[in-house]
């Protein structure tokens, strides 16, 4: 857990936003999926996309960081509850970050 929230801070420190690495294809689908089963519950999934790509992204804690909840945000929103994504359903292919590709790796969730 303490090594999740040590790759954030390292993520933050310079406290600018990252380049948006995209979507996994496998967690984009899910993520369609959602919308349409709990449509107006989140901002929709490509209206999030297409915000993180105009603005970047950020990586935040919950208001409990000890929970170990992490999110990715568009650099210019706070909105955990309506335009989060996981960092597991970003696509680890482009992450130029190292820090970020390790928060991705250690998040992801392996089928078994």
């Amino acid at each position: 857990m303490s090594r999740l929230l040590d790759l954030v801070r390292k993520i933050n420190e310079s406290g600018e936003s990252l380049p948006f690495p995209g979507i996994d294809p496998e967690a984009y689908l899910k993520m369609k999926e959602t919308d349409d089963e709990y449509s107006g519950y989140t901002t929709p999934t490509d209206e999030i996309i297409e915000r993180c790509k105009a603005e970047g992204i950020k990586v935040v804690t919950g208001k409990l960081p000890e929970s170990g909840n992490i999110f990715v945000l568009p650099a210019g929103s706070n909105d955990i509850e309506m335009d989060s994504i996981a960092p597991h359903q970003l696509s680890i292919n482009t992450v130029e970050n190292e820090h970020l590709r390790e928060l991705i790796r250690l998040t992801t969730k392996k089928e078994i």
